[in-house]
């Protein structure tokens, strides 16, 4: 081995721990079928090689085959001094090891060569659609590795909608921040059709860490390589929030494991590890105050609601929801869509209208509202449940989303809310008053519609329900 190979090979190996070491050596052993075999630990590493049907058998089951043969490709495409570049087919260990470096250790400036023939072996520069496919190829096999290894903490494909759509909502958001030189951003067909080069995609993968972390955690579980070592950084760790509160119940989630992973991660870093379900119109049936009932004083939440034809879409309190005519929260709080189109829409700084929670009142407006104004907001659900507006010609004032229903009137179909986060200390109180118990109007009011219920239906303790995720 030349000294100018030595020392670069040495230094990507020196950006491992010790046992990260043997951790890739054993991988590297494994895949090159000379563990064991006589005479294999005096051999020369540059001898043993990687070859793409070693690879395909290591990840048949944890990892689509697209996306095996992009990491082969990856892999191919670093050069060695003094070697033609991916002449060869087969990897070599300073080629699998430099290759682990970048894509795990590395900057976006020495990820990015690798990306380019990950993306297409040919390199740059490439179109949109290229970009796309990778990107969808790249979120397809998150959620399928995470799936294999049991690490969806609770969540399964099972208790979500399914993810396909998700995934190519999630790959279209991500491409949205793909940006040339002069600063437009391409969109539509237009981005399919548009070539990058390589700087601006370097600058994508730069702006938009999902790319980094999706590939992180499709080497490190794919090919179950240092998956267990300490050094996994909160964005792999808080990738999926631990899901609590479904086991059992038959319910399946509005939301798919693409959205899960993309709101959770414009949370608070500290309320990204654990989502708690509090309401589901499913299992707690439609009445505004069963809803109040389940999410007052609950910590912050997420709500996600359906309207009648089928787009998706929510928002983020920051606060515990409070029944009271004012406006609540602070400038953490957001909206989103989740279908069509993924997207999150943070405070402008216009206004202070972040939530608004009201039941009862005979002068102000009764619902759970989020941005906007009083009859205008950005998220209304009224109190005569089933009816809801998203108002925004052309944004609301303190999210800047747009219209987030199909029509700006819209019909609820379902609704779920999730507190994020630790419980505070007082939402798990036994014998806490339910919001009927303080609120001896709002019990009349459902006993006059007709919906009176036991109640001992609205105080489930669905705080207590703590073992729903399969830990690893």
């Amino acid at each position: 081995m030349g000294n100018a190979e030595s020392n670069a090979y040495q230094n990507h190996l020196s950006r491992f721990l010790p046992e990260e070491q043997s951790d890739i050596d054993g991988l590297f052993d494994t895949l090159s079928g000379s563990s064991g075999s006589a005479g294999a630990k005096n051999a020369k590493a540059a001898k043993k090689t990687v070859t793409l049907a070693a690879l395909q058998a290591h990840t048949r089951e944890p990892l689509p085959e697209p996306m095996t043969v992009r990491l082969y490709n990856g892999m191919k495409s670093i050069d060695l001094p003094g070697k033609s570049s991916g002449l060869s087919e087969q990897i070599a260990k300073e080629q699998f090891v430099i290759f682990m470096s970048n894509l795990l250790k590395g900057n976006a400036d020495e990820k990015i060569s690798i990306i380019m023939r990950m993306i297409s072996k040919t390199g740059g520069p490439l179109k949109g659609k290229q970009i796309q496919e990778f990107t969808e190829d790249l979120i397809t096999s998150v959620v399928h590795v995470l799936s294999y290894r049991k690490e969806l903490k609770g969540w399964s494909l099972e208790n979500t909608r399914d993810f396909s759509s998700g995934v190519k909502a999630l790959a279209s958001e991500l491409l949205s921040e793909l940006k040339l030189p002069d600063g437009t951003k391409p969109v539509g067909s237009q981005l399919l059709e548009t070539n990058f080069d390589q700087s601006v995609i370097e600058d994508w993968v730069y702006r938009v860490p999902q790319i980094s972390v999706f590939l992180s955690v499709v080497i490190r579980q794919g090919l179950h390589v240092l998956h267990s070592l300490p050094d996994q950084t909160n964005d792999i760790l808080n990738l999926v929030p631990h899901c609590k509160g479904v086991k059992g119940r038959g319910v399946v989630s509005l939301f798919d494991i693409p959205a899960i992973i993309y709101i959770n991660s414009h949370l608070p870093a500290e309320l990204q590890h654990k989502w708690q379900l509090l309401f589901s119109s499913r299992l707690h049936g439609e009445s505004f105050s069963q809803l109040c009932a389940h999410i007052v004083n609950k910590g912050p939440c997420i709500v996600i609601l359906r309207d009648l034809d089928g787009f998706l879409f929510g928002g983020f309190a920051s606060h515990s929801w409070e029944v009271k005519p004012q406006f609540q929260g602070d400038n953490r709080c957001f909206l989103f869509s989740v279908f069509p189109t993924l997207a999150v829409y943070t405070y402008t700084g216009y206004n202070d209208h972040y939530m608004y929670l009201n039941h009862g009142q005979q002068t102000m407006p009764n619902g759970l509202g989020m941005g906007g104004q009083h009859g205008y907001f950005g998220l209304w659900i009224d109190s005569d449940y089933g009816k809801g507006h998203s108002k925004a010609k052309p944004r609301c004032t303190t999210y800047n989303s747009p219209q987030l229903s199909a029509k700006e009137d819209f019909t609820l179909d379902a609704m779920e809310v999730w507190a994020v986060g630790d419980a505070p200390e007082n939402a798990g109180k036994k014998g806490k008053k339910s919001i009927l118990d303080v609120d001896p109007q709002a019990q009349a009011l459902l006993e006059m519609a007709g919906k009176s219920r036991q109640s001992e239906g609205l105080r489930e303790p669905i705080e207590e329900d703590e073992d729903d995720d399969e830990e690893s």
